[in-house]
């Protein structure tokens, strides 16, 4: 009889050992809601909080395949101007620059190997211009072009599409 009363027992006292509380579940759950709702606020981007807000940027594209500014913070819904100036001396056929933004969530080294085959139309992908914000014409040494657009918060790469460089000349522009 001793025996019923035994078994029952120990099943109860593991049962309820093994169920917790509850609240380690509760727990990570608002966690895990909390840091998706900030992450789909805001996506960060280590140094922006170094970089002055402005709606006017010039940038240079070199012959070492540079920009000389990979982070650019702009404020959102208000148009944005963007100077690109090559200021390298090979010719544009070696050394071509241009600056084109991308939209987010577009993949860089497939738009990157559209953007290579490309050469007709300045290595814009006309099969991708659905993916595109702006983009300045390619550019040889000394010369310049400027756009502008208006974006919406979020991050925008920014890359040179000529052959080879958009692994190397690219960026982020934080529209807040």
């Amino acid at each position: 009889m001793k025996k019923f009363f035994i078994i029952p027992a120990v099943v109860l006292a593991i049962s309820l050992s093994s169920c917790g509380d509850g609240n380690d579940t509760k727990s990570t759950a608002e966690n895990t809601a909390t840091e998706e709702s900030t992450d789909a606020v805001t996506e960060t981007v280590p140094g922006i909080e170094n970089v002055n807000l402005s709606n006017t940027w010039t940038v240079e594209g070199n012959d070492q395949m540079k920009f000389d500014t990979e982070l650019i913070r702009v404020k959102a819904g208000e148009p944005v101007e963007i100077t690109l100036k090559n200021v390298g001396t090979m010719p544009k056929e070696a050394m071509g620059h241009n600056f084109v933004v991308l939209k987010p969530g577009v993949d860089l080294p497939t738009f990157g190997s559209e953007a290579t085959g490309a050469a007709d139309s300045e290595y814009v992908p006309k099969s991708s211009l659905s993916s595109i914000v702006a983009h300045t014409k390619l550019l040889g040494p000394g010369e310049e072009d400027k756009i502008t657009f208006t974006v919406e918060k979020g991050v925008y790469d920014f890359i040179c599409s000529f052959p080879g460089h958009y692994g190397v000349m690219k960026g982020k522009i934080v529209a807040e």
